[in-house]
């Protein structure tokens, strides 16, 4: 009689094809399962680090499997002047390989000089309008100019003021000084 430690180390399961195609199908799902946590879902915020030798983006971000910078395909173009700033990536397919640049990160500015429209609502206040044709600068009593010495002054009364240490005025066509009445000098 066999004692009963020694039926515990005999085995009793010898594993059959289906075991085997059973325990290859396990590896593959697993490897699977690897791949989906190297998944990435969603908006990712990344840096511009250069640009390949055909302009694509180099970009860099958390989660990159390569740990060098990878080249991204862009929904709106880029330049030399984005170099370093935030860009949303998203992932082809998931693939954290295949970026694909959805566009710059806006960052407001407090600076009211680099805003493309300024424009308060208490009593008709100052407004400025850019769009791209024309500049409209407009206020209730007076536009001024200045750099240094030399400013232009428009005034609500209708005067135009110009100063400065020199000033020139040149025309390729006719210089033309047309007035109620003229001094110089």
């Amino acid at each position: 009689m066999k004692d009963k430690a020694a039926d515990s180390r005999e085995p009793t399961d010898v594993p059959s094809e289906d075991a085997e195609s059973s325990l290859l199908e396990l590896l593959v799902t697993d490897s699977s399962a690897t791949a989906a946590q190297s998944r990435i879902d969603g908006v990712v915020v990344g840096l511009v680090a250069g640009f390949s030798a055909t302009g694509a983006p180099l970009v860099e971000f958390v989660g990159n499997p390569t740990g060098t910078p990878i080249e991204a395909r862009s929904t709106l173009p880029l330049s030399p002047e984005d170099l370093g700033s935030e860009i949303a990536l998203l992932f082809e397919g998931g693939d954290p390989r295949r970026p694909i640049s959805i566009g710059r990160m806006h960052v407001p500015s407090t600076s009211p000089s680099t805003a493309t429209s300024i424009s308060t609502s208490v009593g008709a206040p100052p407004e400025v309008e850019r769009d791209g044709e024309r500049l409209v600068f407009s206020a209730e009593r007076e536009i001024v100019l200045k750099c240094g010495d030399a400013s232009i002054t428009l005034t609500r009364a209708g005067k135009i003021l110009i100063r400065g240490a020199y000033l020139l005025a040149r025309s390729s066509g006719v210089n033309r000084i047309q007035g109620g009445s003229v001094e110089i000098n």
